[in-house]
């Protein structure tokens, strides 16, 4: 089906680059996005619980370090840098 879009002038622009860079029409393009959009897999993911894993490593800071003295962590942070 033929149908007129109106699109935002940077927007088009960088989706006929991604085309063209992708080996596929603009039609196609657009096509899959929305497919992707209406398929709800483009969204908002919901917010599932994270699981951190806890190091069972042995030995504690490195000498000289003293979390309780932000200024010097971040000094030696630099230095690692």
């Amino acid at each position: 089906m033929r149908t007129t879009v109106r699109l935002d002038e940077g927007l088009l622009t960088r989706a006929k680059q991604e085309a063209r860079k992708r080996g596929e029409t603009l039609t196609s393009l657009m096509e899959r996005g929305l497919r992707l959009a209406l398929s709800g897999a483009g969204g908002r993911r919901a917010n599932r619980p994270v699981r951190l894993t806890v190091s069972e490593a042995t030995g504690g800071l490195r000498p000289g370090v003293d979390l309780d003295d932000m200024k010097s962590v971040l000094d030696r942070l630099d230095g690692i840098r």
